[in-house]
């Protein structure tokens, strides 16, 4: 299992190994005052109270099962601390550092909570993000994500596993992120010939985040430990990335609102 790196490492070295592997796992940024602070703000969100009055995109609802993966996108719209938590600067400049952008944009988020007790149904399936972003992005574009801890993700917790280089691949269109049945959706995908599939869990203590290529593969398994797993997943751009022309998707035409679409570094300049 890697180590996670310190925050003195060497910028190149991160930007090396994102480039190489498809994926960071980086060190905690967010301060744990910040993650404290946030976490009464995620229960409210949960239970579908929004303090700015704007409601986010719910994948699960109250009364739904509760060993279900509960995912709701684009949480930072209905609440200020969340939003101040997903557009924290440390965040930013991690995610520059790996990628070398001149600017990171945040176009989507998801807020992920994986209950404890470790049911099938709070499996995530083996996907590239790609998968569900074609419509948006033109292809070759730098689109990435950052997965950010909020609780202590343990081996236990169900943590994200990326595949060691599978963003050299290419765009293999298989796989699926809302079947619960991992190991079938691992057996849809056709590994290239002298290839090999090595997966590495992503285990972070609160405020830490990882960041993967969105022709990754990746996955999360059961959460068997006693505590739920929470977390934000922070679907970022750099410049070197352009919509499909035409799209007039929401995450497409809400470029331009910083409350919705957030700028969370731009180099000096």
């Amino acid at each position: 299992m890697p180590s996670l790196v310190s925050k003195q490492e060497n910028l190149t070295t991160a930007g090396t190994r994102y480039a190489r592997d498809g994926f960071f796992i980086g060190p905690p940024v967010v301060p744990s005052e910040l993650v404290r602070r946030v976490i009464p703000h995620i229960d409210a969100v949960l239970e579908g109270k929004y303090e700015t009055g704007r409601e986010p995109v719910r994948r699960w609802n109250p009364g739904d099962s509760p060993t279900k993966i509960r995912k709701i996108n684009d949480t930072h719209i209905s609440d200020r601390t969340i939003f101040e938590f997903v557009t924290h600067p440390e965040i930013g400049r991690w995610a520059a550092a790996v990628t070398g952008a001149e600017m990171v944009q945040a176009w989507a988020s998801q807020l992920l909570f994986k209950p404890a007790g470790g049911d099938i149904a709070g499996q995530v399936g083996w996907h590239q993000d790609y998968m569900y972003w074609k419509e948006l992005w033109e292809p070759g574009g730098e689109l990435f994500t950052a997965w950010v801890a909020v609780s202590d993700v343990k081996a236990e917790s169900g943590p994200m596993c990326f595949v060691r280089g599978s963003h050299r691949w290419g765009f293999l269109n298989s796989g699926d992120f809302f079947n619960s049945d991992r190991d079938r959706t691992r057996d849809e995908i056709q590994v290239p010939s002298g290839e090999t599939w090595s997966e590495v869990p992503a285990v972070l203590p609160p405020g830490a985040l990882s960041f993967h290529q969105c022709l990754t593969y990746h996955a999360s398994g059961r959460n068997i430990s006693q505590s739920p797993r929470i977390s934000f997943a922070l679907h970022l751009r750099t410049e070197k990335s352009k919509p499909v022309a035409g799209c007039r998707d929401h995450y497409i035409t809400n470029l331009e609102d910083p409350q919705v679409a957030p700028v969370i570094y731009r180099a000096a300049g």
